[in-house]
């Protein structure tokens, strides 16, 4: 049947008793397969994890800034992590660092945010993980 309206006779599911098979042109099939994947991948939005690092003496307007770019971030649909950095003998105020970290928390509470990690020190940093609410 299939030859003689000039098709291919295409199987769909060989695993099925009997077999489902279809006439239609391969050629049309496959380019509409590849276009209806091509279409899915555009809709996909790949999380992405941004970073943002401060040091725990921060000013207020670059607090602001930070946050303003941490909401940005969020509305996109990506994870943050905050990384309150300390260096040399500010480790002795780790304390600060991480009441720097609960602020953010604390500000970000009326936006749709899910802390994934609360504030810990991780070496000589103290470290925040931020997700989108679903």
């Amino acid at each position: 049947m299939a030859e003689e309206v000039d098709l291919d006779l295409v199987v769909i599911s060989p695993n099925q008793a009997p077999p489902v098979a279809k006439i239609l042109n391969y050629g049309k099939y496959k380019y509409e397969l590849e276009k209806k994947a091509k279409e899915a991948k555009k809709k996909q939005h790949v999380i992405d994890i941004k970073e943002v690092k401060v040091r725990y003496k921060i000013d207020t307007h670059d607090y602001e800034v930070r946050l303003k770019s941490i909401r940005k971030f969020i509305s996109q649909g990506n994870k943050v992590k905050i990384v309150v950095m300390l260096r040399g003998r500010e480790m002795q105020h780790s304390a600060l660092a991480i009441d720097l970290a609960n602020r953010f928390i604390a500000d970000l509470a009326s936006d749709p945010v899910v802390v994934e990690k609360k504030p810990m020190v991780e070496g000589r940093n103290v470290t925040v993980w931020l997700a989108p609410q679903n």
